[in-house]
């Protein structure tokens, strides 16, 4: 098998969401002495390809979320035989879901896209307070928080986070991205929120325009 052909086979266990298959085919590139970082970018457009059917409704979210395991297996492999300093990440994102909601299907998928378009994702959970989001953020150097809210009832945890941060004055350090069933652009723009996106691909692109890096 030639190089072009592991890459290919890389691509189509992504593509057939098959997390093992993902891993082993990003064992192979690596034992071959293939780049890694081209074989994360070729995960990284696929996955963004993926989200796109998601978008056109030819992918659905069963799928997407094997997907999403499948790259991070992979992610794992090649990130791992990467020289250090070879991939330089687009920034960090600290993610979760809100106090009070414990769905993270969506948080996972979004988390999910936001490392394969190259940024370094610290993911918080579900239940995160808002002292809980501040803290990790400056931590970890946070450049985005991105809050995920599934109820209508957790969906005001959102505004509570932003006016957690302001009280500590703290919140123009960092850019902040909402999203969620029940969320909507309008009340992005209420909160004060700094982006709003529907899905993880979306997301991606949202987060990569935050920074300075559109895609």
């Amino acid at each position: 098998m030639d190089q072009r052909e592991r890459f290919d086979a890389l691509r189509e266990a992504l593509l057939a969401y098959d997390e093992s298959g993902v891993a082993r085919a990003a064992t192979r590139l690596v034992e071959s002495g293939a780049d890694a970082g081209e074989g994360l970018d070729l995960m990284a457009s696929t996955i963004r390809e993926i989200g796109d059917r998601f978008e056109q409704g030819e992918v659905f979210l069963p799928e997407l979320m094997l997907a999403a395991d499948a790259m991070a297996a992979g992610t794992a492999v090649l990130t791992a035989a990467l020289p250090d300093g070879a991939r330089k990440s687009l920034g960090t994102i600290v993610i979760g879901v809100v106090k009070g909601d414990i769905h993270d299907i969506g948080k996972m998928i979004v988390g999910a896209m936001c490392s394969a378009a190259g940024f370094q994702v610290v993911d918080l959970g579900v239940d995160v307070a808002p002292s809980a989001f501040a803290e990790a953020s400056e931590k970890n150097g946070a450049d985005i928080i991105a809050l995920s809210a599934l109820l209508s009832t957790t969906l005001p945890v959102q505004r509570d986070v932003i006016e957690y941060l302001d009280a500590l004055g703290v919140r123009d350090r960092y850019k902040i991205m909402v999203g969620g069933a029940p969320c909507t652009a309008a009340f992005a723009d209420d909160i004060g929120a700094d982006g709003y996106a529907l899905d993880g691909a979306e997301a991606a692109r949202i987060a990569a325009a935050l920074v300075g890096r559109p895609q």
